[in-house]
């Protein structure tokens, strides 16, 4: 008796520890299959992948768990290919629309200067306040036409970017001599406004994939705005550094600078910080989203560093051909 009460007592021992010994090791197997979802969700995320996840298990709540998390990467695929849609969409609206306002506003334009000519000639051969006035009144209305025009071609081309209709070849580019000539097209202006030029580019050329209508687009922004912005400092600075994989151009200039704050707002439409600018110089606000754009359709990118009335560098980023590309 005292025998068989004993291997009752064992036999219960084992059933024990096997059932806490399986319960261990569909714990544990479990846990293996949840770090490889979470993993495997991270990686689709991380890199924007098409893929599904996917498990091989009999555990039903795993299976499901995988189900409803695919069933969300459906829905966010969706959701990016009709905001996508939507986009490009806007973007062809905005160009037509664009090039729709062009042609009269060239024919205003046209007007506007014969008038001012005519008043310009009046006021020649007789001399009036009232012909005075009426001739500044023209031009004012002239440059406000001027400034419009800019405004509708500065949406035309970013329109056109942003809806896929501008095609921008990519090359062998010598990023040196575009830098070089950029700066040489605002010679006199600089020379006229005494600003100090400093310029560390190679001698030997250095090549990228690049856009030259692209590149010089964006450079004439950027020291453009050192004229128009950075002009207190009387200095602009261009310098090209270069690392295993990329290219970089500064673009450098003293004057007051962009807060940190501010330092991402500059590159989305129509920010112009009306605030701390001359109203004199004002932009139109896209210049700087449409280098952004032309510089990531580059395959590189546009950033900022600012140190207000110490130094501001706007940087073009672009991939670098070695020599085995060449």
């Amino acid at each position: 008796m005292d025998m068989a009460i004993f291997i009752l007592g064992l036999l219960a021992a084992v059933l024990a520890v096997v059932v806490v010994y399986q319960q261990f090791v569909f714990h544990k197997g479990t846990q293996k299959k949840l770090r490889e979802l979470h993993q495997k969700l991270k990686e689709i995320l991380d890199t924007d992948s098409k893929e599904r996840v996917m498990v091989f298990t009999d555990n039903k709540e795993l299976m499901e768990l995988a189900a409803q998390m695919n069933r969300l990467l459906e829905k966010k695929a969706k959701t990016e290919a009709d905001f996508r849609r939507s986009e490009m969409a806007s973007g062809k609206m905005l160009s037509n629309i664009s090039h729709d306002l062009k042609t009269p506003l060239t024919v205003i334009r046209g007007y506007l200067e014969i008038m001012r000519t005519q008043a310009e000639a009046a006021l020649e051969e007789q001399a009036g306040s009232e012909n005075g006035a009426k001739l500044q009144m023209l031009k004012k209305t002239e440059q406000k036409a001027q400034a419009l025009m800019e405004l509708i071609d500065s949406f035309f081309s970013l329109a056109k970017i942003e809806a896929g209709d501008t095609e921008v070849a990519l090359s062998r580019l010598d990023v040196c001599e575009v830098c070089r000539e950029s700066v040489l097209d605002f010679y006199e202006i600089l020379a006229g406004a005494e600003f100090q030029v400093e310029i560390g580019l190679p001698k030997m050329p250095v090549y990228v994939q690049g856009n030259r209508e692209a590149l010089q687009r964006i450079l004439l922004n950027l020291i453009s705005n050192v004229i128009r912005y950075g002009s207190e400092g009387k200095y602009l600075g261009v310098f090209l550094r270069t690392d295993e994989r990329a290219v970089y151009i500064d673009v450098a200039d003293k004057g007051q600078g962009i807060d940190s704050a501010f330092a991402q707002s500059v590159f989305e439409r129509l920010f112009t910080m009306e605030d701390s600018r001359s109203r004199s110089v004002q932009g139109n606000g896209l210049g700087l989203t449409i280098a952004k754009k032309l510089a990531e359709q580059m395959g590189g990118d546009l950033t900022l560093e600012s140190v207000p009335h110490v130094k501001t560098i706007f940087t073009v980023a672009l991939g670098r051909m070695n020599e085995r590309n060449l």
